[in-house]
């Protein structure tokens, strides 16, 4: 049966489940051991079971925090014989394991290492062990590029590059990726290509926190946004690219040229990371900032507190679920090393201030539709780096930040959710009725891929049912770099007051079987974006709906975008785009912009709402 949520109610999330029909699939269409030595990393990496004993046997004592960071993290010194040879291992193994259970964080101590070109394959991350980037210098590269997919980078998720500099050989660092692999607190001693080798499609990308010293090469990059930084120049666009807080960045001039300017970011915190405090390894914290602009560390430290290891319980193979509440119920915060945990039951984060920090794309698992990680309406929460996989058994809600009805005001310290990541499908079959719901007041959003899997395994207009990926009820929640695609019904549903978006890309669900499975009542389909009805304010800059409806072309979708029109809810830069003339949209926001049409893949815009 259908919900039983009316999507205008501020006060409601969806809370139900669609009985499941027949699967159906679809092909992509544009997406076809710390020690001064290198780890051994193991040959198999099995999935880690944070389930529960049936019975489980009286604990005398608690959880505590510290130790190593278990085999899947590898950590290098200038002095480390064999380093090419051991980042070549893994990108081998890596480069093409889209849907694998391999995962790493490749860590480098301050210093500089010269004739380095680390290749950045699936599940893996790279970065320095400094306070600040220009304190691990790579004479080189850190490089994604798309052999393993014929040139074609929009296959290039779940990776990223984090606090080094760079001086790249041959003057261009190339960060040719897509969704979900962010480039942060990087200082480029040179240019940056973010386009592919043979200039093949691209759909990306997140910048933050980073000094680009030449100039940024999107070439064929569709839309990107970056923050807080400061780059050299900025070559090109091909629909929407924004910028916030971006010293250098370029003048306004969507929709020719497609750029979003805006001076500043109006709230940010950069995301918590590890470093060496001489030989002991801490988590930095770095301070919330207002209209800020340009990067954190570029006056010298970057300002913040820092926690050692020993205030961490290091989730390791062998935890389960109620160990870790119970070292969350002790104070300690959490720190994921890389691998894939099953959860029994959500973790439960209750205490303010609390740092849930993952590490190589450690991924979390729901299994028997529990919700993965819920957190209460407590300030100062950090959520990072953490990928949530949807189970087979369907979860009314995968990430729940504060419960329903929360009430308390966060603004001078709000949760923020950072590299958070959600997949319903792809890796096996997986369901979710609604994958994030933002609930606590003030709630930082900080860049996410929610994603329906469009291809891989377990992948079907019923097979993969996810019909809401981002339900926000709190008033003034903040998402800067929103990437939300392929929901059965909403793919951004907004109810809560004094809301921002800032940078959004979308695509549709490919895989509608025809026009009748999206219909909203009298509305051709789900809009990709919905303010409630109820809504007196919110802004949005720089936001953008694709369609491709590969199973039905005839498909109509009556809009991207639905808001109440009233003075306080604005929109600057709209685009919906028809790929290739599969489906397409009779307008960009409610009733206004022109319909796409024809093959040729042409954005239709409104530069202003209302």
């Amino acid at each position: 049966m259908a919900p039983s949520h009316d999507p205008t109610r501020p006060d409601r999330a969806p809370r139900t489940t669609p009985d499941t029909g027949s699967s159906t699939s679809t092909a992509p269409a544009r997406r076809t051991v710390l020690a001064s030595l290198a780890v051994a990393v193991p040959a198999t990496t099995g999935l880690l079971s944070l389930a529960s004993p049936a019975q489980a046997a009286p604990q005398a004592d608690p959880p505590t925090g510290g130790g190593d960071l278990g085999p899947n993290v590898v950590v290098f010194d200038p002095s480390t014989s064999g380093i090419q040879e051991k980042l070549d291992e893994i990108f081998k193994e890596q480069e093409s394991a889209q849907f694998g259970s391999k995962r790493y964080a490749l860590f480098f101590k301050p210093g500089t290492y010269d004739g380095l070109n680390a290749q950045i394959g699936f599940y893996t991350a790279i970065a320095g062990l400094g306070l600040s980037p220009d304190d691990t210098h790579f004479n080189g590269d850190v490089t994604v590029d798309a052999g393993w997919f014929d040139g074609n980078a929009t296959q290039n998720f779940w990776r990223s590059a984090e606090n080094l500099s760079l001086n790249p050989v041959s003057g261009a660092n190339r960060w040719a990726v897509s969704q979900a692999a962010p480039f942060r607190r990087m200082h480029v001693k040179g240019d940056l290509n973010l386009a592919p080798d043979g200039y093949g499609w691209a759909s990306g990308g997140y910048i933050a926190d980073s000094k680009i010293d030449g100039t940024v090469q999107p070439y064929s990059q569709q839309q990107w946004y970056t923050r807080d930084s400061e780059v050299g120049g900025w070559q090109n666009g091909v629909w929407n690219m924004t910028f916030s807080g971006v010293r250098g960045a370029p003048e306004q001039g969507f929709p020719d040229p497609p750029y979003t300017t805006l001076e500043t970011t109006p709230v940010s915190r950069e995301k918590p990371f590890l470093y060496l405090d001489g030989e002991d390894f801490k988590v930095f914290l770095p301070k919330l900032r207002t209209d800020a602009s340009g990067t954190t560390w570029g006056g010298g430290s970057p300002e913040g507190e820092s926690l050692g290891l020993d205030k961490f319980y290091l989730v390791k193979d062998g935890a389960d679920a109620a160990t870790i509440n119970a070292a969350l119920e002790s104070g300690l915060h959490l720190l994921f090393t890389p691998g894939v945990y099953h959860l029994d039951q959500p973790i439960e984060v209750k205490r303010a201030d609390t740092v849930v920090l993952g590490l190589g794309y450690a991924t979390l698992i729901p299994d028997d539709g529990v919700t993965a990680l819920k957190v209460a309406d407590v300030d100062g929460v950090r959520l990072a780096g953490l990928l949530i996989d949807a189970g087979p058994t369907n979860s009314d809600v995968l990430l729940e930040v504060g419960p329903e009805g929360a009430s308390a005001d966060h603004a001078a310290n709000p949760v923020t959710v950072q590299d958070v990541f959600v997949r319903i499908g792809g890796a096996g079959p997986g369901k979710a009725t609604t994958s994030m719901v933002i609930n606590s007041n003030h709630t930082v959003i900080d860049h996410t891929w929610i994603w329906r899997a469009d291809h891989g395994d377990g992948v079907g207009w019923e097979t993969n049912r996810a019909d809401y990926g981002l339900v926000v009820n709190g008033d003034n929640v903040l998402a800067t770099g929103l990437f939300v695609e392929h929901f059965n019904k909403y793919d951004v549903q907004w109810n809560g007051e004094g809301g921002r978006t800032i940078f959004y890309q979308n695509e549709k669900a490919y895989d509608a079987p025809d026009q009748e499975a999206i219909q909203n009542g009298d509305l051709k389909g789900y809009a990709a974006y919905k303010v409630a009805d109820s809504v007196r304010t919110h802004e949005g800059w720089g936001l953008g709906s694709y369609c491709f409806y590969n199973v039905d072309p005839t498909i109509r979708q009556g809009h991207g975008f639905a808001a109440p029109t009233t003075s306080e809810v604005k929109f600057h830069h709209l685009l919906v785009v028809s790929l290739g003339g599969k489906g397409q949209y009779d307008h960009v926001i409610n009733d206004l912009g022109d319909p796409t049409s024809g093959e040729d893949t042409v954005p239709s815009t409104v530069v202003s709402f209302p």
